[in-house]
């Protein structure tokens, strides 16, 4: 067999190889998810994977997505950092004591306001980059994505990404 120019008959192997998977990884899901893959777009999916681009596709996201998520909580760890820091160099002073609980509450509610102010920046970057993945898939053909903020919607594309990444790692017939 050529790999490079499958015959029709390895395409119709390959094709019935991932809709089997599909349907076996689509069942182990809780009923709400299961409802939302119907046996079109598990077969849409199964025939755009015939295609190993996808495969190569969503490993490079999912590999952003891992750098990404590392560089924003080494922000985050930063940021922590430098209010403890701050907290040190506050404590260290020779303050008279009424006006080192005062200087103690002021510096909580700065950093507790640093923080979710950190924290918000940080969900809205990570919501960019899902968009970004959403648009990628959907430009790629993938069939179930679409950019969408609809966290059913976001749980689904999830599972599915899971089942590509899965598929990946299979010995699939070529």
């Amino acid at each position: 067999m050529d790999i490079a120019n499958p015959t029709p008959q390895d395409l119709q192997a390959k094709l019935y190889f991932l809709m089997e998977q599909l349907q076996h990884m689509a069942g182990e899901l809780p009923p709400k998810y299961q409802m939302r893959l119907p046996y079109e777009l598990l077969s849409g999916l199964a025939n755009s994977l015939l295609n190993d681009t996808i495969f190569e596709i969503v490993k490079g996201l999912m590999e952003i997505q891992h750098v990404t998520e590392k560089h924003l909580f080494q922000q985050r760890l930063q940021l922590l950092n430098q209010q403890k820091i701050e907290c040190q160099e506050a404590l260290s002073a020779t303050v008279v004591d009424d006006k080192l609980n005062s200087i103690k509450a002021a510096l909580f509610k700065k950093h507790k306001e640093e923080l979710k102010e950190m924290d918000m920046k940080l969900v809205l970057q990570l919501d960019q980059k899902v968009a970004d993945q959403q648009s990628i898939l959907e430009k790629a053909g993938v069939p179930g994505f679409y950019v969408t903020n609809n966290p059913v919607e976001i749980q689904v594309q999830m599972r599915l990404c899971d089942f590509i990444i899965r598929l990946s790692k299979m010995d699939i017939p070529a």
